[in-house]
C-alpha cells in the first residue's frame, strides 16, 4: 500500500538503498551489529544467493524512473566479498533498479582496511562508489588487543592517502571513545594522527557497555572500561581538537570540514537524520536489503528478519523476508518532526508544528514542556514563549533533549536506554 501510494505520487520521490553485508572475518569485542564472524568465504555465497532474489522482488514493487540516488553498503564487512562478488551485486542492483550515474548521487561503502589494499580502492570507484567510510576506533595497540581489533596505522592511512588520489567525494572515518584501556594521552595521539590524514567526515562514538544485550561485550575486561570521568574527559578532548582543527560539530558524534555538503546542509536548513546518520537527501524513500535492515516508504516503516535463518527462509518461501512494520500516525509524524528539527537544527518553533497540525504546542505537549523546565535549568536549552534553541553544551546532548518527545520511550513501564550519555 505505502509502495504504490509512493509510486503514484505526482513527482515520486528518489530513492535510497541500503544493503547489509553482515559478514566479518573476526569478531571485535565492542561490536552490537547483526553480523556473522567467518574465516570461510564460501559462507558469504549463500547469502548472495538470497540477497539477488530479494533484490528482485523489491525492485519490482518501484518504477523505474525513480532513481536510486543514495546506495550504502553496511555490515559487518562489505569487503568480506570479493571483487567479482561486489561486481555481481553491483549488476543486480542495476538491472532491477535505475542507479544513478550523475555526480549528485552519493554511493557509499563501509571498509576495513584489513580486507582492503589501496588498488581495491579503483575497483569500487569503477563499480560506482564515489565515497567511502572505514573503521578505525583507537589507533592505540593496547587498545585495539582489549577490543581484538588488530589494525596497523599505515595501512589505514594508505586508503586515506588512495581515497584522495582518486578525489573520491567523501572520505569518513569512525572513532570510539569510552573502549577499554583508553586514557587521555592515548586517544589525543589518535586523534592527531586522524586529523593529520584530513579526512572530510568523522563519527566519534561513545562505547555503551552492554554485555546482556550484545554477547560480544562479554569479552571485554570491565574493570578495563574508563570510567565516567574518564569519558567525558575523553568527549571533551575529541571536540576541542576537531573543532580546533576546524572541524565543525554536525551533532550526534558527527563532525564535518565546513565545505562538505552535512556542514552546508545544517546552515541552510536541509540536514536530515535517519537510520545511517545524518544525510542531505531528506526526501528519499530508504529500501533495506539484507538480514535485519529497515526501510522507510512514506510514512511506513518496516524492517527484515534479524537472523540469517530466517530471512533465508522467508526468500525461500517467496516473500519479502519482513519481520515487523509501523505505518505513522498523524502523532508519530508530529513527534518525528520535532525530534528531526532538535536533531538537525538544534531546538524548534512551535509555531511550525501548530500551523502543520492544528495543534496548541505548550497544550499538546504539557507533560513534555514541563521537562524542557529541567533541561534549561541544566543549561542544555535556552528555552522561550515561541519554542526553544540548544545551547552549545546542550548541543552534546542532542539524542538525551529529544527524548523527551519520544512517545514510545515514554510510555514505557520500564523504558529501555540501549546508550547512555556518559
Amino acid at each position: 500500500m505505502c509502495v504504490d501510494a509512493s509510486n503514484a505520487e505526482l513527482i515520486p520521490r528518489p530513492l535510497s538503498v541500503y544493503v547489509h553485508l553482515p559478514f566479518c572475518h573476526s569478531l571485535c569485542y565492542y561490536c552490537g551489529c547483526t553480523k556473522k564472524i567467518t574465516r570461510h568465504p564460501e559462507h558469504g555465497v549463500r547469502y548472495l544467493d538470497q540477497l539477488y532474489r530479494e533484490i528482485e522482488m523489491q525492485g519490482a514493487l518501484f518504477d523505474r524512473d525513480r532513481a536510486v540516488e543514495q546506495l550504502h553498503f553496511g555490515g559487518g564487512t562489505p569487503t568480506f566479498f570479493d571483487d567479482r562478488q561486489l561486481t555481481e551485486l553491483m549488476a543486480r542492483l542495476n538491472a532491477h533498479f535505475t542507479l544513478q550515474t550523475s555526480a549528485g548521487r552519493e554511493f557509499s561503502i563501509e571498509l576495513d582496511p584489513r580486507t582492503m589494499d589501496p588498488d581495491r580502492l579503483v575497483m569500487l570507484q569503477d563499480l560506482g562508489f564515489n565515497r567511502i567510510s572505514m573503521g578505525i576506533q583507537d589507533f592505540d595497540p593496547e587498545v585495539q588487543q582489549a577490543v581484538n581489533r588488530i589494525q596497523g596505522q599505515e595501512e589505514t592511512l594508505a586508503l586515506i592517502d588512495k581515497a584522495k588520489e582518486l578525489r573520491l567525494d567523501s572520505i569518513s572515518v569512525d572513532l570510539i571513545y569510552g573502549l577499554p584501556l583508553q586514557t587521555e594521552a592515548r586517544f589525543r595521539r589518535t586523534l592527531e594522527t586522524v586529523i593529520a590524514a584530513s579526512p572530510d567526515r568523522l563519527a566519534v562514538y561513545n562505547y555503551a557497555h552492554l554485555p546482556d544485550m550484545f554477547r560480544a561485550q562479554r569479552m571485554i575486561n570491565e574493570p578495563d572500561i574508563p570510567s565516567p570521568e574518564t569519558k567525558l574527559q575523553l568527549m571533551e578532548l575529541t571536540i576541542d581538537m576537531l573543532t580546533d582543527a576546524g572541524y565543525q560539530y554536525i551533532g550526534m558524534d558527527h563532525f564535518a570540514r565546513p565545505d562538505d555538503e552535512l556542514a552546508r546542509a545544517r546552515e541552510t536548513g536541509n540536514l536530515h537524520r535517519n537510520f545511517q546518520g545524518y544525510s542531505t537527501h531528506r526526501e528519499c524513500d530508504l529500501i533495506g536489503l539484507g538480514v535485519s535492515s529497515i526501510g522507510k516508504i512514506g510514512d511506513c516503516f518496516a524492517q527484515n528478519l534479524k537472523t540469517i535463518p530466517t530471512w533465508e527462509a522467508g526468500i525461500e518461501a517467496g516473500e519479502l523476508p519482513i519481520w515487523r512494520g509501523l505505518t505513522m500516525s498523524t502523532e508519530d509524524r508530529l513527534r518525528a518532526g520535532i525530534i528531526q528539527s532538535i536533531m538537525c537544527q538544534d531546538g524548534l518553533r512551535y509555531a511550525d508544528f501548530e500551523q502543520r497540525f492544528g495543534i496548541d504546542f505548550e497544550e499538546h505537549f504539557a507533560p513534555e514542556v514541563s521537562r524542557l523546565a529541567d533541561l534549561e535549568q541544566d543549561g542544555l536549552i535556552e528555552a522561550g514563549e515561541t519554542g526553544f534553541t540548544v545551547s552549545p553544551r546542550g548541543r552534546l546532548l542532542l539524542r538525551n533533549i529529544a527524548m523527551v518527545f519520544d512517545e514510545y520511550l515514554n510510555r514505557a513501564a520500564q523504558p529501555q536506554r540501549f546508550s547512555r550519555v556518559i
